[in-house]
This record gives structure tokens, sequence and C-alpha cells, in this order.
């Protein structure tokens, strides 16, 4: 049996590495008749959110209902499973009549899978009458107005001298004799997840009654390897065997990893070999789109092998000499402060969820379209429709147009969008944010939209559907060809229709 789940804390004291996140977590709950808000549980995976929610419905007294990544997340699943529990206020199990909703994952609600979900789950935290934990790895990948309206708690990562107690309970448990060394190698190697900390242990232990420092392979890994380092070694040096094995101790992930081999790939390679790479570097990048729509990680090892081992391949024998590396180009120019990448970054995921397309497709060919296209908000019908199909807030809309995001345009474009959201049937839009045809950005209405006086009735048609939640119609536009204007299978980008 895994330990992680055979020793999961039953309640909330039992909980390590956080105390601070575990107290207020604890006030919230005494306290939730008060407030009545929603909470976000939020940090790095392995650090015990998961374990801290159902530790403190144990600790309440509050049986259960969860919804997790596994789970289909669609609208309608949601407002059945979760929203029903939620809602309801003639419940009876539990302390006080109490349920907890407890929905693992709530960055991830992305995709044609759950498409509407993110929307469902804004206004549930919204409508709740029972207690409501949303567990997160990405804060800031949530929407802004799902963080608005939660409270939120982050749990930090677990340092070493609380992961070491804890190992060594558990081999006492399990009756395993043990090393301090082996104790100690284990607890750094995971400094920060204790959950990745207690499956080394059990990896370990397996088949033996007693463990020391050789036992640990892991233990003898290397995690200095710098990243200029690695790109010599991928680049010019190492065989395919060898830079696979040497991007496991580069501190990068595989979405950033990716980028680095990339923009780098061409200050060596040359002609027939940089060709063969960026076939391989496409691959990766399928498995990694592959990842972020299904969320099973187990295929970064397919990314993995085709980025790293696939160009180290690629190469025609070793290259000698020094090359000035440097950090992926577009970084520096959609900026590199944090809150700059974190409004980038939510646009990207909205644009890649929306039109079934890879972050990086959204950020290096879509999101230059519709700057363009948006420019100052200058096509306020098209601006419009695009912060409604995309759920932007103003920060986001002044980012991709370039206007100021207190100005009063940006705001009422905000304002606007969120009239059209609520009165548009979005669910079958299909990512296309300006009609099914090319004259779509202008089919907003028949003659009110030539009036120019802002009625509702006028709103820029979302996806083909009408602001009133039925099918929208749109004229033939004599300029664009039948065989275009009936593509129904071109939704890709959401662009086609401007193109």
């Amino acid at each position: 049996m895994d330990w992680t789940e055979k020793y999961r804390p039953s309640t909330l004291s039992e909980v390590r590495g956080n105390n601070k996140a575990r107290d207020a977590l604890k006030e919230w709950a005494d306290t939730w008749e008060n407030h009545r808000e929603a909470v976000v549980l939020h940090g790095t995976p392995g650090v015990g959110k998961t374990s801290a929610a159902h530790a403190l419905a144990n600790d309440m007294g509050w049986p259960t209902i969860e919804l997790n990544a596994s789970d289909s997340r669609t609208k309608d699943v949601i407002e059945q499973v979760a929203g029903e529990a939620a809602k309801s206020g003639t419940l009876t199990a539990g302390g006080a009549g109490r349920r907890l909703v407890v929905m693992d994952e709530a960055d991830n609600i992305h995709g044609n899978a759950d498409r509407g979900g993110a929307r469902a789950v804004a206004s549930l935290v919204k409508e709740a009458n029972q207690p409501m934990i949303l567990i997160a790895n990405e804060y800031y990948e949530m929407s802004n107005s799902l963080r608005n309206n939660c409270q939120d708690i982050e749990f930090s990562a677990v340092q070493k001298r609380s992961i070491v107690p804890v190992l060594r309970d558990l081999c006492r448990k399990e009756g395993v004799e043990y090393t301090d060394a082996v104790i100690e190698d284990i607890a750094e190697q995971n400094s920060g997840d204790l959950r990745g900390a207690i499956k080394d242990l059990q990896a370990t232990a397996e088949g033996r009654d007693r463990i020391e420092a050789d036992d640990y392979v892991s233990g003898e890994r290397d995690t200095s390897e710098g990243i200029f380092e690695y790109l010599d070694i991928v680049l010019k040096e190492g065989s395919a065997e060898e830079a696979l094995k040497a991007s496991y101790d580069v501190d990068e992930t595989p979405d950033d990893l990716i980028n680095w081999i990339e923009d780098n790939m061409p200050k060596d390679y040359e002609g027939a070999e940089l060709a063969t790479a960026y076939e391989f570097l496409s691959n990766a990048d399928r498995w990694l789109g592959r990842v972020r729509a299904t969320q099973n990680y187990s295929f970064w090892r397919y990314a993995g092998d085709n980025m790293t081992a696939g160009v180290a391949a690629a190469r025609d024998g070793t290259k000698g000499g020094w090359t000035r590396y440097g950090p992926p180009s577009y970084w520096s120019k959609l900026g590199r402060s944090k809150g700059t990448r974190q409004t980038r970054d939510y646009v990207a995921q909205q644009i890649a969820a929306v039109d079934g397309v890879s972050m990086r497709t959204a950020r290096r060919e879509i999101m230059p379209f519709l700057a363009t296209m948006t420019h100052h908000c200058t096509n306020r019908e098209l601006t419009v429709a695009m912060a409604a199909t995309y759920e932007m807030e103003a920060e986001h809309v002044a980012f991709v147009t370039g206007s100021g995001e207190d100005t009063n345009k940006v705001q009422s474009i905000v304002e606007d969008a969120e009239r059209l959201q609520e009165e548009a049937a979005v669910e079958h839009s299909g990512g296309a944010f300006a009609g099914g045809s090319a004259g779509g950005a202008e089919a907003s209405a028949d003659d009110e939209a030539e009036d120019g006086d802002g009625d509702d009735d006028s709103q820029a048609t979302l996806g083909g559907v009408s602001a009133e939640g039925e099918e929208g119609e749109t004229e033939e536009d004599d300029e664009v060809p039948d065989s275009e204007a009936a593509d129904e299978d071109d939704q890709q980008s959401g662009l086609s229709d401007f193109m």
C-alpha cells in the first residue's frame, strides 16, 4: 500500500511543516458561519494541501464531497455533483449539518473536457451555502474572478528539518532500521516535497529490513548542473544517452527547457542537422501539449526524449569552441517581471484552453494577432468579444491591446464583456470569438450596429451564438467564398475568420 495514503494525517495536528497555514485553515473553518467564503489552498505539489483539507474535515466532523482531476469537470458535472452539495442548506450529516466540498487541481480546469467548468466554479463559490476548499498548485493560473471571491492560504515548501522526523517515524512504524545518513539524503533530495520524500523512502525500503545511504540511488544525483553547462552537453559534446541523463539534473521544467534549447540551437547547428533537430523539438512540443490537455505528466518523458536525446542525435559529431548562450529571447520581449509573466501566462492559458492549442502556440502565434487586431481597442466590438471569450479582466485587456488598465475605455470594454458572457451560450462556441463566418466581426446585429448606440441588442456574436444564448445567424458576405464560410473544421486558432 502507498505509504502516503497509509499514513495520511487524520487530524490537522498531524500535518507537518506548515503550522501557520494549518492554523489559518482551522480559523477559516471555525469562523465560516461569519464569512461563508470558499478558501484556496495553494502551493507546490507534495506540501500537504489535500491532506490538510481532509484532516480538517475529520476534525470538524464534516463529510466530504471531492471532485478531482480524474473526473470530467464540465459545467454540468460541477453543478450536479459539487453544486447541489454546496448550495444545499438542508443537509443534516456532519457537524452543524455541514459538508465540505473539496475540489483538487482547481488551477487546471480548462480544455475541451472542462468546457464551462471554470465559469461554473466561479459562480459556485459565490453561491455556496456549504464550506468549500479549492486546491491549486499555481494560484495565479486561476481566474481573477475566482481568486477575488475566495480566501487564500499558501502552503510553503516543507523544509528538510521537518521531513527528517517524519521519515524516522515511518521507519519505526514499518519496522525498518535505518542510518541517519540515508534519512538525511532522502530529506535533502526532496527538500520542499514531503510526499516525494515518503515515496522515495518506501521505494528504498522495499524488501529490506535495514536501509543505508548506499541503498538510496537518488542520493548520488548531482543537482547542481547549470543550464549553460547542459546546453554544451546536448548541443556540442554529449551522446543522445548522455544528453538525456544530464537533463535529469537541470532545474528547469520541460516547458522551459524546450525554449532554452530551441533558442540556442541555431547558434551551433546548421543545415540538415538543424532541420532534423527542429523535427525532434516539434515532436517534443506535441507531447507537452498532451500533458497540458490531459494533465498526464507521464508524457513528459516522451517530450524529454525528443528535446534532449533527439536533438543530440541530430548533431553531426562533436563541436568545439565557446558559444554565447542566452535565455529565450521572447522572455525579454514580453517582460520578465513576475507580474507581467503571470498576466501573459493567464492570457495564453485562456487562449490555449478555448482554442485547443498549446501554450506555446497561444503565446507565439495567436497573441500577436490579437494584439494587432485590437491595438489600443480601436476595434471596440472585436475587443469586447475577445475579452468575453477568453474571460479577460482589465489587466489582461490592457496587456494585449497596449491600452492603460485604468482607462475608461478598457473598463467599459470589460463591463460589456462580462455582460456578453452572462448572456451568451458559449459552451459549444468552438473557440471562435467573433462569429462563424469571415464577416463574424461585423455580425453583432443588423441595424443597431450602424447606430453606434451601444445597446445590449447590438453585442457581437460569440462563436456563432447570439447574446440571447440561441444560435445566431449571420448574413453571407459576398466577398467571402462559400467554402470558406462553411468550413466548420478550421477552429484551431479562433482567428481563421479574420485571416
